[in-house]
């Protein structure tokens, strides 16, 4: 792991998902109006970076992930989703494809399980799979680039987030008349690790800054978010991550089931806290309507304009109107609830009910 950003002044180290890269530099708040400007760069080393070559490359991926890919140009990006048998979320791939590979971005507890399985699935088609984390590293940024990207095959390595827009062939359940992500411009890029020193002399925002950001755009993340039972229509991922119309792959009848027939039994909020207390919740604390559990928090942060806020997963009954609370560290907070993914999401064809035949 790469600690040149670690030895920069200020750097103060992150922990559990977020360990070995700086969680910030002395002053979060700062560093969020600072990267949401553009004018700051935020360290993602700790990320995999997994390559897929071959001539058979796209049609191949296109074939085993939700995402329509096999028409990627040179450049282009994507995001994608490998599902199981029963369509949970198994992995969360970032795609950048610059005609020679497909470089897949993910978190770094993906990055074995992910080679491991795309290895074994190549049969006798024309691809190659490489874990390349030791040599490329993963910067965030908005806007635009702050340092020249890596660029192997003479395309740069720069892959533009699709979450500020519904994607072709997505779907979005969120409701509100102005998306918060309508002004996300975030990108990740590829340096050589040689290079990180480079980038490191750049003004710097650590991962509080960027998870603050991240969380008020409603943009989940796999590693926060995503738990062993959550499907893509809970977190409303049809809008950037799913082709409804692409064809066959792993999980695809659940997705086209739940989306067309029926309702995900979970739904993605984001959540206001009271920050009276001084208090900030954190991922896995429980989400209370009166005394019952109705869900948990998955990431909270404290947000330079919005203040306290947490995203939650929380059933799908669960009264949009209540007020939640969230017991920690002795406080009960409370917790208002602005809707991600509405309690009629689902059952989009609308099927109408047969009269009982006497």
């Amino acid at each position: 792991m790469s600690t040149e950003f670690l030895d920069t002044a200020g750097a103060v180290e992150g922990s559990g998902i977020d360990a070995g890269v700086a969680a910030h530099y002395g002053n979060p708040l700062v560093e969020q109006r600072d990267l949401a400007v553009g004018k700051a760069v935020v360290d993602l080393s700790h990320r995999g970076v997994i390559t897929v070559t071959g001539p058979d490359r796209l049609t191949w991926l296109d074939s085993v992930a939700s995402q329509r890919v096999s028409g990627m140009a040179p450049g282009d990006s994507a995001e994608m989703l490998l599902l199981g048998q029963t369509g949970r979320i198994e992995h969360v791939i970032r795609v950048i494809d610059d005609g020679v590979a497909a470089w897949l971005l993910v978190e770094g507890s993906e990055t074995e399980s992910l080679a491991q399985w795309l290895d074994s699935m190549r049969f006798m088609l024309r691809v190659e799979v490489a874990d390349r984390s030791a040599d490329y590293a993963t910067l965030g940024m908005f806007a635009a680039p702050l340092v020249d990207a890596a660029a192997p095959n003479g395309v740069p390595l720069v892959w533009r987030d699709p979450w500020s827009a519904v994607a072709t062939g997505g779907y979005q359940y969120a409701t509100t008349e102005r998306h918060p992500a309508a002004e996300w411009r975030y990108l990740e890029l590829l340096v050589e690790r040689s290079r990180l020193g480079e980038a490191s002399g750049l003004p710097r925002a650590g991962m509080l800054a960027l998870e603050a950001l991240r969380i008020a755009a409603w943009r989940p993340r796999f590693s926060t978010e995503v738990d062993e039972k959550t499907i893509p229509h809970e977190l409303d991922l049809l809008r950037s991550a799913v082709h409804l119309t692409k064809g066959c792959y792993r999980g695809q009848e659940t997705v086209a089931k739940v989306h067309n027939l029926g309702h995900p039994p979970r739904r993605l909020v984001m959540l206001h806290l009271d920050g009276s207390e001084g208090v900030l919740p954190a991922g896995g604390d429980e989400v209370l309507l009166g005394d019952r559990v109705v869900g948990r928090v998955t990431s909270s942060a404290r947000h330079f304009e919005l203040g306290p806020i947490a995203l939650a997963v929380v059933k799908r009954m669960t009264d949009p109107d209540a007020v939640l609370t969230v017991p920690t560290d002795g406080v009960a907070v409370s917790a208002a609830q602005e809707i991600i993914v509405p309690q009629t999401a689902g059952a989009v064809a609308g099927v109408p009910r047969l009269p009982r035949l006497r």
